[in-house]
This record gives C-alpha cells, structure tokens and sequence, in this order.
C-alpha cells in the first residue's frame, strides 16, 4: 500500500458530506485500501506511470479562491452554469438553478433516491481504481435529471476552475447526468485554470445513464495549465435506442489520463464519440476508451486524434468488446496521430474483441510526420515554413471540429488553438471555413 492510498482514506475522513452517501464512501475506501497500485507491469497503466501523485504529497483538500475570475475566460453562451472552484461551488458566478439540476448537498428526498439508485452503479470500480477513490470521496456533485418526454430547456455548463495553492492539494468532481425515455439534453463539462503554475490533483468522475430512445450531447474539456494532474472519467449506460454524441478534448500536463466507458445496454443505442489531445513540451496525456456492446442492432463510431509536438508523450488504448448475443453490431475505430517533433512519442493500442459472428466492425490507427514534400510545396507558393505547418497541423484536426454542434464551443476553441499552434485567431478562422 502506497502513501498516497493512505493519505487518501484520512482526506475521506475529514470530508463532510451527507449521511446518506456514508454506506457508499465506506465500502469504496475499503476497496480502495484493498486494491493494487499500478506499475509499470499493470497493462492498462504501463505507458503512464503514477510517479507524480506520490511524489507531490497531496495531503490537503483544495479551497476556494477569489481572486480568479480575471485570469480565465468562460465559453459565451446562454447555459445554466454552474462553477466550482478547487472543487467548492461558486454560487456568486453560477446561474440560478432550473428544476432537475441540483447539487448533491441540495438534494431532495426524491433526488436522493435518484442519486443512491444510480451513483457509483454505472462505472466498475473494480477495472477503473480511481473512480473506487472518487467514491470513497464523494461529497458534492451535481445532478442532472431530465424526465421522461422533456428536454433541458438550456444546456448545462458545469465550470471547474483550478488554482494555485500554498501546499499541494485535491479537488474531487462529481457528476450525474439521468435522462428518462424520450429525454433531451446537452452538457458541457469544461476543466480549466488559471496560467500561474498549478500545484492540484483533481480526480474527476461523470456517470450518465441514457433512457429509452433518449438523447445527450456531451462535450468534456480538459485545458488546464500543464502542471496540474488530472485523472478523470465518463461512463455510460445507453438504453434501447438512446443515442450519445460525446467530444472530448485535452491538452497534456505532468499526468493527464481520461477513461471513456460506454456500455451499449438496450437494442438499438448509438454512440458517436470524437477526440482531440494536444500535448506539447514534456507533457503527456492518456485517453483509454472502452465501448461494449452487450446487446444487438447497436452501431459505434469513435475517431480520435492527436497532435504531440517537442517531447511530448501521448496514448492512446481504444477497445471495443463485442458480446456473443451482440448480433448486427456496426462498429468502427479510428486512431490518427500526427509528430511534429522527432522527439515526439505516442502508444496507439486500437483493439477489437469479438464474441459475435453477425457484425460489421473496423479498426485502425496511423502514427505519422508532417510530410516534408507537402511542406515544401506550400512554401514553393509563399507560404511560409511556420503557417505551412500550422495549416497542416490544424487541416489533422479541423474535421472533427468542423462536427461540433455547439457554435459557442467552435468559437471558444479556435482562438485557444490558434495560441497553441503560434498563430493568430483570424488566420485559424480562415482555415476552419475553407
């Protein structure tokens, strides 16, 4: 058992949190103290080590600051906004709350009901060990709960807000989305900091379920500053003919991992989920994502893509498990990466494990350089050596961003990307449309 684990369990007995979530905390933090620590030799931990969260000594729970709101900028757009700040509401800068969307210490004697029936039930502890911490710590969160029939008249823009504190220190977020039959909704979870040198771990975890023929839009943005640690995950239960359209995207950091789970339990679910990870200088960062399709006539479509630039390390582990009564299965994988270094590095494991002889499925994955001949022709006709690349890199990725269905998330990203690549917001504009 490792420091960390320990220190882990004496935060959890500091928290307060309400008794009714006291049977679920209990069992999680003895599961916790129970369960291996990864290594090197742990498969689905082999390409990015827990060095960082053991060497830091995280001891201390975050706490709110006020002196934020100049350093970070929010997506524009009319949402019912929530935001916590080192893991502590903010009710100063959030929206007054619509019915349905309520914080778990807020919760009614029927938000409690939902909230026991379906917290902690969606993810497996057992394969994902730190959603068994974010268990054992769960205190606040928030619940999203549309019935049956309506839809969210607004999406739900949930803001996490880190910053620096005097001694190194965590923030646990927790989300609960539960759409009934026929329900509608769009959630926006977006991770962000402040630019001065952070010095938190955050352990983020998002469970949903998907109702009958209901339909989510989700988007996770991950874009804090490269020395916070974060390991957070989404999973998903997708009921008969419920349909998920999921986009996710991650610059790097000292220890950035995010878990996808998505399990196809009804007939007829649909799931379409793209990525982007963007990692530069040392970072890294680490997608693994596994959908199972448990029951038949169920279609994936996953495209994930990455731009790893100076000695920047990514991975990428993407499965998909076909049960044997997941007849007429129609899935597919695709994993594209592109250096712009030679000392960039990426670990790319699509994998296709079928138990079913009825289906249709594909996957595959390219790691690859700028090419140096398309380089050269776009500078032959003046353009220059750093907006041939930029116009490169971005053409990687700008499909997928071309498929956002929330304009206010297209508007909010080009310019942050336009920074990253070394360019100007306009210049990316122009790309983005042509």
């Amino acid at each position: 058992m490792t420091d960390f684990q320990q220190d882990a369990v004496r935060l959890a007995a500091q928290q307060q949190s309400p008794d009714w979530l006291a049977s679920l905390r209990q069992q999680a933090a003895e599961d916790w103290l129970q369960a291996s620590w990864p290594t090197r030799k742990t498969e689905h931990w082999k390409y990015t080590p827990l060095l960082p969260l053991q060497k830091d000594g995280f001891k201390h729970w975050a706490k709110a600051t006020s002196d934020w709101q100049s350093a970070v900028e929010f997506i524009d757009l009319d949402a019912t906004r929530l935001v916590f700040v080192n893991g502590v509401f903010d009710a100063a800068n959030s929206s007054a709350l619509p019915e349905g969307v309520v914080r778990f210490c807020d919760a009614t004697d029927s938000a409690r009901a939902l909230i026991q029936q379906h917290l902690g039930k969606v993810v497996d502890g057992d394969r994902h060990l730190f959603a068994t911490l974010s268990n054992a710590w769960a205190a606040d969160g928030v619940l999203v709960h549309v019935p049956r029939n309506q839809a969210l008249e607004k999406p739900v823009y949930i803001v996490h807000v880190s910053t620096p504190g005097v001694e190194p220190a965590i923030a646990n977020q927790r989300v609960l989305v539960v759409l009934e039959e026929s329900a509608r909704a769009e959630i926006i979870e977006h991770y962000l900091s402040t630019d001065a040198v952070q010095n938190s771990f955050v352990n983020s975890l998002s469970e949903m379920v998907v109702g009958d023929n209901a339909e989510l839009q989700h988007y996770r943005l991950n874009l804090e500053e490269e020395n916070l640690l974060h390991l957070g995950g989404v999973h998903v239960n997708l009921l008969r003919n419920a349909r998920l359209r999921a986009f996710t995207l991650a610059q790097g950091s000292r220890l950035k991992r995010i878990d996808y789970q998505v399990n196809h339990r009804g007939a007829g679910a649909d799931l379409n989920l793209q990525g982007i990870y963007l990692p530069r200088n040392n970072q890294v960062v680490d997608y693994h994502t596994n959908v199972q399709h448990c029951v038949p006539h169920c279609t994936t479509n996953e495209i994930f893509r990455g731009i790893i630039a100076d000695s920047a390390h990514a991975v990428f582990n993407g499965r998909i498990h076909i049960f044997p009564d997941a007849q007429k299965t129609l899935a597919e994988l695709s994993n594209k990466n592109l250096l712009t270094s030679n000392k960039a590095e990426v670990d790319t494991k699509p994998e296709l494990e079928i138990y079913a002889d009825d289906v249709k499925c594909a996957h595959g994955a390219t790691v690859s350089q700028l090419n140096a001949t398309a380089l050269y022709y776009l500078q032959s006709r003046g353009v220059s050596r750093q907006e041939a690349e930029v116009m490169m890199s971005f053409g990687f990725i700008n499909e997928l961003l071309q498929d956002i269905a929330e304009p206010a998330v297209q508007d909010y990203l080009l310019p942050r990307l336009a920074r990253l690549f070394g360019r100007d917001g306009e210049f990316l504009q122009r790309l983005h449309h042509e």
